[in-house]
């Protein structure tokens, strides 16, 4: 049966250089490769096809005046491995949202004239979420255009890292503020800002992706509904609706069965994604955990590729 896996990466040197990441145990090489390499890890693995995205931080920290131009790069880039290999990649534009004007333009330009499928944004831009007002243009073009916008994590602003995740030591204060926890409840966070700032009351065709099983917000569902109701809001219906009916899971690494039945409880088949988080993660590995769950193949099939082929129009 097919497989799609919508949550895998690349970047370019000049992002690296830019962003100031890599160093010892960082998969550059794979990152940097979209090619033979690449190729032989799906082969292996088991993924026919990958939707692939600017790895984090991408062009969200940079300065307007490098964000705009690295990023349009890093597009293009990956506009012509996909053009190269068609049946095996797709893309998501990655947006400089630094400026958000550019980011409406750059948006239009990968979906209309490179192929793209939708848009990667890695989490807050400098400090602000997407519910800001400056970025109302940017999700009403996404909604316009019916793609998703993908949110991805990444690393808190330094006066939250300082605050939340410092004082215990240098390996454990990195890990508690990025893949341990703390980018995930920042990325559930980021989404239930869109919810309760009523960005999807007003537009109910907005599409977002997050990862790892919904970043925590599958086990926290019925809490937030407790705790924040249609009249607290000032909205129509319960977050959990708006959650359920615009948001879509990804798995991207977590190979983990409980939490992965909570989301299908909360969440249920139809709207989870298969994904690996490559190169972070083991394609093999992902593939054989998706198998390993026992599903009947209606239920398989919808999330190893009829979602994923139904959202980003695969």
């Amino acid at each position: 049966m097919r497989v799609i896996a919508v949550e895998e990466h690349f970047t370019t040197g000049e992002l690296l250089e830019a962003d100031g990441i890599g160093g010892p145990g960082y998969p550059s090489e794979r990152l940097l490769d979209l090619g033979e390499r690449r190729l032989k890890d799906m082969d292996a693995g088991g993924v026919d096809l990958q939707v692939i995205s600017l790895a984090a931080p991408g062009g969200q920290q940079l300065e307007v005046k490098r964000a705009v131009p690295l990023v349009r790069r890093a597009n293009e880039m990956l506009a012509e491995a996909v053009f190269c290999h068609p049946d095996r990649f797709a893309g998501l534009a990655a947006l400089p949202t630094p400026d958000p004007e550019a980011a409406c333009a750059e948006l239009e330009r990968a979906v209309r004239e490179l192929g793209f499928r939708g848009a990667v944004v890695n989490g807050h831009t400098r400090g602000r979420f997407l519910d800001a007002p400056e970025f109302r243009p940017l999700l009403e073009l996404a909604a316009h255009l019916r793609v998703p916008i993908y949110l991805h994590p990444t690393p808190p602003p330094d006066v939250v890292r300082r605050a939340y995740y410092s004082g215990i030591s240098p390996e454990v204060d990195g890990a508690l503020a990025t893949s341990a926890w703390g980018w995930h409840v920042e990325t559930g966070l980021h989404a239930l800002r869109l919810v309760l700032s009523g960005i999807f009351e007003r537009l109910p065709d907005l599409r977002v992706v997050v990862g790892h099983l919904g970043e925590a917000l599958p086990f926290m569902l019925r809490r937030v509904d407790a705790r924040l109701s249609p009249e607290v809001m000032g909205l129509k219906r319960q977050p959990s609706w708006y959650l359920r009916h615009n948001l879509w899971l990804s798995i991207s690494g977590f190979f983990f069965e409980a939490p992965f039945r909570t989301a299908m409880e909360e969440f249920g088949a139809e709207k989870i994604l298969f994904s690996v988080d490559y190169p972070f993660a083991s394609s093999a590995e992902g593939c054989r955990f998706l198998e390993g769950l026992g599903f009947g193949p209606q239920e398989y099939a919808k999330i190893a590729h009829q979602n994923a082929g139904e959202l980003f129009g695969l």
